[in-house]
């Protein structure tokens, strides 16, 4: 799994000119899900996520998690995060998971971190999405899964 999260101030979904998910001060979090991930890939983003200090505490320094600031997550499916532009000008997918793979992996990721006490908004899998956000920094972090140190 590859996550790409942005502080925000404040964030929407919107299909064919409809909100379907929006958040204010949080964290806007893009997920990829390539082929092979497991349930452990995604508790053990959900937790780095859920616990990553990229708020500004009093001194404003980046020292604060998201619980700690009263924050919400938006979570967006997004496939191209496994884009592989090695070879011309046209990215290939091949390393992205199938889509039902993926749906199941990426509700299953926003849930866990509901389940782990956290406001949870979520985009439309597989939706052609138009997400507006105001990044709150910026600060934005990139986090795989693969090689990791810890299960």
């Amino acid at each position: 799994m590859k996550l790409v999260i942005q502080r925000v101030c404040n964030a929407r979904v919107t299909i064919d000119g409809r909100d379907v998910a929006a958040i204010g001060p949080g964290a806007a979090v893009l997920v990829g899900i390539a082929k092979g991930d497991t349930a452990f890939d995604l508790k053990y983003l959900a937790r780095k996520t859920s616990q990553l200090r990229i708020f500004d505490d009093e001194h404003g320094r980046l020292n604060c998690s998201i619980d700690e600031v009263k924050g919400s997550f938006l979570i967006v499916s997004q496939f191209t995060l496994y884009a592989d532009c090695s070879r011309g000008n046209r990215p290939g997918y091949t390393d992205a998971a199938a889509p039902d793979e993926a749906t199941r992996l990426y509700e299953d990721f926003a849930q866990e971190l509901r389940f782990l006490g956290h406001d949870v908004t979520t985009g439309v899998f597989g939706a052609n999405m138009e997400v507006e956000l105001v990044n709150d920094g910026p600060v934005t972090i990139i986090m795989e899964s693969r090689g990791r140190t810890v299960p």
